[in-house]
């Protein structure tokens, strides 16, 4: 199962409630989907084990055999290619793989040769608890690659929640799409707001059942309170402003070494296992059934402390 922790917008702190909420569980996996910047690691500290390139199929021109006509380049939907004075030039930023630009070749000047957009790194923190993360090459714009390939590498690994990279962007939905269930984490403020109604909106075309917390609870209004209202979309949590979980992020440590911080986001964990905690459209009610279900499979049990859960972290 997995459950996606997102956001409209970045600095509303969806990175700690993540990997606080790693720390707490037992058995967790931690999996970080912020692949241009992760950073779920200065927090947990991972012993990296093994890395894994993700790569793609690029074009590659054979200039022997290429004769310029621009076959290609006027193909390509994307605009990777183009024909300067006879000679065809690639962008492989802009390169999608989709293999058009060889297939309408006559000359068979173009093979396919692997072009690497960055990597996956698979480890361990705390008391054997498994972590993933991916991270996306400098230059690079295509990310939700390799997102897929950290989920694909946590898709069976039994209670996971998939903290998404920021925004309502194709990344975001490459990290949310196949979860079980997203909580989002937002703040009262008008941009989370605004933010947060386009993240509702991802989530429900996306068909994902999805619950909020509020962080920084008590600044700003009470409009997004009254918007989750509205929706039917269920709070679980409000943590109100204290400097010291400022102070304690600028560190790179957890704020669950407080008692009173560890308690709750005990209580969360706990919450985020029942499927009455998220709201459903009615285009959604059959992944609540599967929700509830994944639940009696998993047979997992939440209490004073938590087991068998994973964290997906951007």
């Amino acid at each position: 199962m997995i459950i996606a922790v997102a956001s409209g917008k970045g600095g509303t702190g969806k990175t700690m409630v993540a990997t606080n909420l790693a720390a707490v569980i037992q058995q967790a996996t931690y999996a970080d989907c912020d692949v241009e910047e992760p950073n779920g690691h200065l927090f947990l500290e991972p012993r990296i084990e093994t890395e894994t390139l993700v790569n793609i199929q690029a074009p590659q021109i054979d200039p022997d055999l290429c004769t310029g006509c621009g076959e290609c380049a006027k193909e390509c939907q994307f605009n990777a290619l183009a024909v300067v004075k006879g000679k065809v030039l690639i962008f492989k930023e802009l390169c999608h793989a989709c293999g058009v630009c060889a297939a309408v070749c006559s000359e068979d000047a173009i093979t396919e040769t692997p072009h690497p957009l960055g990597k996956v790194r698979i480890g361990s923190f705390g008391q054997g608890k498994r972590f993933v993360d991916g991270l996306l090459n400098v230059g690079e714009l295509r990310s939700a690659e390799v997102i897929e390939k950290v989920v694909d590498e946590i898709k069976n690994d039994g209670l996971v929640i998939l903290d998404a990279p920021p925004g309502v962007s194709c990344s975001a939905v490459a990290a949310t799409a196949r979860a079980d269930a997203s909580l989002l984490v937002t703040e009262p403020t008008t941009f989370g707001l605004h933010d947060l109604k386009l993240a509702h909106k991802m989530l429900s075309r996306l068909q994902v059942p999805h619950a909020a917390i509020i962080n920084r609870a008590d600044l700003g209004d009470d409009a997004v309170e009254r918007y989750c209202q509205s929706e039917g979309i269920p709070i679980l949590a409000c943590i109100a402003f204290d400097r010291r979980i400022a102070e304690v992020y600028a560190q790179g440590k957890l704020v669950v070494e407080d008692q009173k911080y560890k308690e709750l986001f005990l209580s969360l964990a706990g919450k985020l296992l029942k499927p009455e905690s998220y709201v459903l459209s009615p285009s959604i009610e059959s992944r609540g059934e599967e929700l509830g279900s994944a639940h009696a499979r998993d047979g997992t049990e939440i209490g004073g402390s938590v087991s068998s859960f994973v964290v997906l972290s951007g």
